[in-house]
């Protein structure tokens, strides 16, 4: 998805806002978790997932023309790491059956302890 569709996307979902408005929400969406990530090192919104800095350690590497080993430096990155929720749905794990899924697994676990 490009930032024009997303744009289009958001701004046919709230009503009473143009899509000039809708880009500047999204542009301070975007600011405001960039500044979270980058002062607390975390970001997490319940239902989507948790971005996190993670730190890369110093390697050797290989120039890929003249095949001579190169130093690359240690550096910081952003790691995501989806909630169940958003598993579930790209996944296309539907809520319910889950639920009964976990009910039956309960139920078998009680029914073994109950034989003890």
């Amino acid at each position: 998805m490009t930032k024009a569709e997303l744009l289009n996307n958001v701004s046919s979902k709230v009503a009473n806002l143009t899509k000039k408005q809708t880009g500047e929400v999204v542009d301070a969406v975007f600011a405001a978790l960039t500044e979270a990530i980058t002062t607390s090192e975390r970001f997490s919104y319940p239902g989507f997932g948790t971005f996190t800095v993670k730190n890369r350690a110093a390697r050797e590497g290989r120039n890929p023309r003249t095949n001579e080993p190169i130093k690359i430096k240690a550096s910081k990155t952003v790691g995501f790491k989806p909630a169940p929720k958003l598993k579930d749905v790209i996944n296309g794990v539907d809520k319910d059956k889950k639920d009964a899924k976990a009910d039956k697994k309960a139920d078998k676990k009680a029914a073994k302890k109950s034989k003890k």
